[in-house]
């Protein structure tokens, strides 16, 4: 491989890891903001088992979308997500997804 091949595949990289990192900070700031609204709206009433309810919020969208993005392939699914296929047909179920 040349040395110019070597700088445009570096280039390359690094514009998909700033795109990535742009992202990733959409949707930390996307949750964020949804909680503090959410505890905002609550006024006085104290929240319980918050953490549950958000990752229940968080998880079904994106299980839905990885799953519509592969086409219902599992496979790939739980390759995109990083869980073995077992792993990701347990949290469809609990979801009522499958």
């Amino acid at each position: 491989m040349s040395a110019q091949n070597i700088y445009s595949l570096d280039q390359h990289l690094e514009k998909n890891e700033e795109h990535t990192a742009q992202q990733t900070s959409q949707i930390y700031d996307a949750v964020k903001n949804s909680i503090k609204r959410y505890l905002h709206e609550l006024e006085d009433t104290e929240p319980s088992e918050m953490y549950a309810m958000v990752l229940s919020q968080i998880e079904v969208p994106l299980l839905e979308s990885v799953l519509e993005h592969t086409g219902g392939n599992q496979s790939r699914a739980a390759e995109y997500l990083g869980l073995n296929r077992g792993t990701l047909r347990k949290k469809l179920r609990i979801y009522d997804l499958d």
